[in-house]
């Protein structure tokens, strides 16, 4: 019984928090910052949730910038996000096979 508790509380609290802004904000927003604040806010919270989930994805910090770095470069240079996936993911197991080979 407990978890249809727990699954009721996540869904009330999913539910306040897409409608409390709806509730709180009548009408169209004019301020130019608060505008632009808004709009960045869905790259930062993914920036926040991403990152950490990167650098511990493999277990190893080394290997795991490695495919960082690899996939930097490689959305730099606009390639398709399968092809900067790949490679990315290919750097950090090659990089992961070159330090228990070392090792």
């Amino acid at each position: 019984m407990s978890i249809v508790i727990y699954i009721l509380v996540m869904a009330l609290t999913t539910y306040l928090i897409r409608v409390i802004p709806f509730a709180a904000v009548r009408g169209k927003i004019k301020s130019r910052f608060i505008n632009s604040v808004l709009y960045y806010i869905p790259y930062a919270v993914l920036s926040a949730m991403t990152f950490p989930a990167i650098f511990f994805a493999t277990g190893d910090v080394v290997t795991s910038s490695v495919g960082t770095v690899i996939a930097l470069i490689m959305a730099f240079f606009d390639l398709p996000l399968i092809a900067v996936a790949l490679g990315s993911s290919a750097g950090a197991f090659i990089a992961q096979w070159i330090i228990s080979a070392v090792c």
